[in-house]
């Protein structure tokens, strides 16, 4: 688990200003192509830095009951029993910070004791194999997508970057997150800040 998740305070009492539990949305001026029309769930934010799970960026050449075999979770071969809900979790790419490791975001009715993270409005993360396991037996969360890696911001450089024009962000919610239109998801989120993205400009303005 990042540094920054193990140190998130326990509660969201006194954290105006600070957007986790919010979605990012990337604008169209975006000068980092790693994130370019991403849609992104912050985890932690903190005057530490921030880390959040892009949710609109499936990963190539990957399913869920394909990374169960390569982790061992399951013997190859036993794709076929595994519960419909498990066949159906999308395999995202969640960023490009450790991008080898696997990060489960899923619905509050799933938890393990000191390695889930509840983040806000029903939303956890767990980052271990315990939860891959629940899931391939039918007893995972309700809801859940597994991403790989994640992006991460030093202290200050988010702050900056929404300065710089580099991001919006919108309260996030269940559908957003965990829809399976993931190729939509960036309208989505625009939609539900006002935005049409054909009238969207890439330029700073205020109102």
């Amino acid at each position: 688990m990042p540094q920054l998740l193990r140190k998130r305070p326990p509660n969201r009492k006194d954290r105006s200003g600070y957007l986790d539990g919010q979605v990012l949305v990337a604008m169209p001026s975006m000068s980092d192509d790693r994130f370019s029309r991403t849609v992104i769930y912050v985890c932690a934010h903190s005057a530490e830095g921030a880390m959040g799970i892009v949710v609109n960026k499936p990963a190539p050449h990957i399913s869920f009951p394909d990374l169960l075999v390569q982790l061992d979770v399951i013997p190859a071969g036993d794709e076929i029993r595994l519960p419909d809900a498990a066949g159906a979790i999308q395999v995202l790419r969640g960023g490009p910070v450790e991008s080898g490791r696997g990060f489960v975001l899923h619905s509050a009715d799933f938890m393990i004791e000191d390695s889930t993270l509840p983040i806000d409005d029903g939303i956890c993360l767990t980052a271990t194999l315990d939860i891959l396991k629940a899931i391939a037996k039918g007893a995972g969360p309700e809801r859940a997508l597994l991403a790989l890696g994640y992006a991460g911001w030093a202290p200050g450089q988010l702050e900056s970057e929404i300065q710089a024009n580099g991001w919006l962000n919108c309260p996030a919610d269940g559908a957003l997150v965990f829809g399976e239109e993931v190729d939509t998801k960036y309208e989505r989120a625009l939609a539900k800040i006002g935005i049409d993205l054909g009238k969207l400009s890439g330029e700073a303005g205020h109102a």
